[in-house]
């Protein structure tokens, strides 16, 4: 496998999987959060740096077909900000056009080809009518298997280099994110910056992570997440558990929750945590405090409680105050920290402070010495909009990529690249 700091691009045309799925404004169709466009630029500004030829390709949203609302034309005008330079587009990316666009490029120009996934065989998942039969189903999801092949391989024809570059998509089998890696010999594909970026701060957190660890878990469910606990057990000294998905483990220890969000099916599964995290010695946490609410609204009326005792009929929304001092103490003597998911509904903000309390406690552990890895949507709004995203070590700009490497488990952006 080769690197790209060390790859001279001259004169070579690479084609280049980038993670282009943006939030577009619904009305004006601006986009509204540049982050995983400006993680794509070094690896783009190095190949055309060097004397090559950037081709761009990316998917954005989940269209059925080709549709307009998902067309990757908004990105253009921020892409060319960013790059300071034009950007050419191919409107069709399996058209003879792009092959032709593509085969035109000079060095240090840049195309980008419209959105993948407005063919099916991107994904390999076929769209179907309801009433398909298992059978019909089956079928077609071979034969568009066949079409995926044939897809990588097209694009593979554009050019003479494939980087991948797109780590928010790594987890997924499709054609330009890992397919098209096998139309390519071991020293014309690489990983991209970002994905490389991506990869050295998830192994330090797993291999070699200074002393104490620790890891801060939110969200809602504690089956999104289990897999990943399963796994930081073996590796941190504190674990400390947020969001919604703590009322599962409170009905477990026999609490009162209320109308709490709690996954009846999973008590089970919350009470083999506890006893896995007590026989390795794992430091577990839970709230002790939350504020709750008569229904799941901004202007919904609150009292506090402990976590323990909330009322029939009542929900908790955040953690309390004395959660929050408690969980800042744990953080302000670590070494290493992770943090993936909420603390409370944080997307409203009167159940905003548990999450915003836990962002400025570990930019300011890091500031401090640790090293801190930041992933997930709602953690990393919470450090963009605090201003504290340059405070943290590192922000993943994938979630379910992650989540899934931090599980455990090989991603088939990355093994198809490393020929694992």
């Amino acid at each position: 496998m080769k690197m790209i700091e060390s790859f001279n691009f001259k004169g070579i045309r690479t084609i280049v999987r980038v993670d282009f799925n943006v939030p577009l404004d619904k009305k004006t169709r601006e986009v509204t959060d540049d982050t995983r466009i400006r993680g794509a630029v070094k690896t783009i500004k190095k190949i055309v740096s060097d004397g090559g030829s950037a081709i761009l390709m990316s998917h954005l949203g989940r269209p059925e077909g080709v549709q307009e609302k998902y067309s990757l034309k908004p990105v253009m005008p921020v892409l060319e900000k960013l790059l300071g330079m034009n950007v050419l587009f191919a409107p069709d990316a399996l058209s003879d056009e792009a092959a032709a666009m593509a085969a035109a490029l000079k060095p240090g120009e840049v195309m980008m080809l419209e959105n993948v996934r407005f063919y099916p065989e991107e994904e390999g998942k076929p769209i179907l009518p309801e009433t398909a039969t298992d059978e019909e189903k089956k079928a077609a999801k071979t034969a568009l298997k066949v079409k995926q092949k044939e897809m990588a391989k097209r694009l593979s024809t554009y050019a003479d280099v494939y980087v991948n570059d797109a780590f928010g998509t790594a987890h997924r089998a499709h054609a330009t994110t890992a397919v098209m890696a096998d139309f390519f010999p071991g020293d014309k594909k690489m990983f991209g910056f970002l994905i490389n970026s991506e990869l050295a701060a998830m192994d330090k957190v797993l291999k070699s992570a200074q002393k104490p660890f620790t890891a801060v878990m939110g969200g809602a469910k504690v089956s999104d997440k289990i897999l990943i606990i399963e796994n930081l057990l073996d590796r941190v000294d504190n674990l400390i558990i947020g969001g919604g998905m703590t009322y599962t483990f409170i009905k477990a220890m026999g609490g009162k929750i209320g109308n709490s969000l709690c996954e009846a099916d999973k008590l089970d599964v919350a009470k083999g945590v506890i006893e896995k995290a007590r026989t390795k010695g794992v430091n577990l946490l839970f709230p002790v405090d939350g504020i709750n609410a008569d229904k799941f609204d901004a202007e919904a009326n609150t009292y506090i409680s402990a976590i323990d005792d909330v009322k029939d009929g009542w929900m908790g929304l955040d953690i309390g105050e004395k959660s929050i001092a408690m969980f800042e103490g744990v953080i302000m003597k670590s070494r290493t920290i992770l943090w993936n998911g909420p603390m409370g509904v944080f997307e409203m903000e009167k159940f905003a402070a548990g999450t915003t309390a836990i962002a400025k406690a570990v930019a300011k552990a890091t500031e401090k010495g640790a090293f801190s890895l930041i992933g997930g949507g709602d953690s990393v709004a919470a450090v963009n909009k605090n201003g504290l995203a340059d405070k943290v070590s590192y922000v993943s700009t994938g979630g379910g990529a992650m989540l899934e490497y931090m599980e455990g488990r090989k991603l088939p952006g990355i093994t198809a690249i490393r020929g694992e």
